[in-house]
């Protein structure tokens, strides 16, 4: 497999909404416009499973914790919230393949024309979740979350390798998705659910939306001193101590 804590998918883009103005004008004792517009982002606060039932969720927090696995220094993908991001991803616009072409023909391409499967992202993880949980039990005679580290990262292996058919879905199709959504998770901005207290952007030494960083642009090998910030707009960690 890949070096699974190599990547780094980009965090959230939040973009607020722009007036156009038709004509120059003189603005004196206030502002033309108010701040916090109202296209300020929804925090996916925790709370219970919106998307995923109990047992996928066990299964799809087991799967984060192998592509992106704990160490000393940084929790893994379960910890990090990943299986939350991806849960309120699925419930949302994304899940349902919202503003996306979805009446055919649907034609196997090349890995640069993105996925052209029939199933929305959450068809495809929910038909997906029940296809490993019936492989899994058939030929390792328990559920993935059950399974030990080495039998789940050898059936993660052979699902990246084609080696694994579903019956209805696509094997390689789901392995690719988890292996774009668990790393979006731990990179995203925390108000997504993943990236629980920013511990992705602290491995990898990330400012988060700080209003201004420029100094430390030009400085390579060095580790960035400031705590990041999220678009929630505060610091939320503490400190390791050495």
């Amino acid at each position: 497999m890949v070096n699974r804590r190599s990547f780094l998918i980009s965090a959230a883009f939040w973009f607020a909404g722009s007036t156009s103005l038709t004509r120059a004008s003189v603005v004196r004792d206030h502002m033309p416009w108010s701040p916090f517009p109202s296209s300020a982002p929804n925090d996916a606060r925790p709370g219970p499973w919106q998307f995923f039932t109990a047992n996928e969720a066990r299964v799809v927090e087991a799967l984060a914790d192998r592509i992106i696995p704990p160490d000393s220094d940084t929790p893994g993908g379960k910890d990090a919230g990943c299986a939350v991001f991806i849960d309120r991803q699925l419930k949302g616009p994304y899940g349902s393949a919202a503003g996306l072409y979805q009446f055919g023909p649907y034609l196997k391409g090349t890995k640069e024309q993105g996925p052209q499967s029939e199933l929305s992202p959450a068809e495809l993880y929910r038909k997906g979740l029940a296809a490993l949980d019936r492989y899994c039990k058939v030929s390792l005679g328990q559920a993935f979350d059950q399974l030990s580290a080495d039998q789940q990262d050898n059936t993660l292996k052979k699902l990246e390798a084609g080696e694994i058919k579903f019956d209805g879905v696509d094997a390689q199709g789901f392995f690719d998705a988890l292996l774009k959504d668990v790393p979006e998770g731990f990179f995203s901005d925390p108000i997504h659910g993943g990236n629980r207290d920013m511990v992705g952007w602290r491995m990898i030494g990330f400012p988060g939306i700080r209003y201004d960083y420029r100094d430390w642009v030009g400085r390579h090998n060095e580790r960035y001193p400031h705590p990041p910030v999220s678009i929630a707009g505060r610091a939320d960690w503490t400190p390791h101590k050495s």
